[in-house]
């Protein structure tokens, strides 16, 4: 079974910093891992992403000011979401991803991120 178990979440002002932790345990053999967002009554959309190559990719929303990065730790791996210069306009619910073979996908609770102007 796989679990994706987020952290780091929060409320901060606008100009500020977070960064959201992802630990994906379990057993998978990982394509991709990414963080997704849903701002309310909007559709969830992808933020980052990135390989199990490290490539990476980005929303241009967010291009400049949120880096995406990954770790393995023996049977688990990490994934991370720095987000710097925080607008009000990036205030969702941060979800993690997990893409799998096989077209598996996992996701993770959810965060919320609120930043305030």
């Amino acid at each position: 079974q796989v679990h994706l178990v987020e952290s780091g979440g929060g409320s901060v002002q606008a100009g500020g910093s977070l960064r959201l932790s992802c630990v994906v345990s379990g057993s998978i053999s990982i394509n991709a891992m990414g963080w997704y967002r849903q701002a309310p009554g909007k559709q969830r959309e992808l933020v980052a992403l990135i390989t199990s190559g490290g490539i990476t990719n980005y929303a241009d929303s967010v291009t400049g000011r949120f880096t995406i990065s990954s770790s393995r730790d023996n049977a688990k791996n990490t994934v991370y979401l720095q987000m710097n210069s925080l607008k009000p306009e990036d205030t969702a619910v941060y979800y993690c991803n997990v893409k799998g073979q096989f077209d598996l996908n996992y996701w993770g609770q959810g965060t919320q991120v609120t930043v305030s102007s």
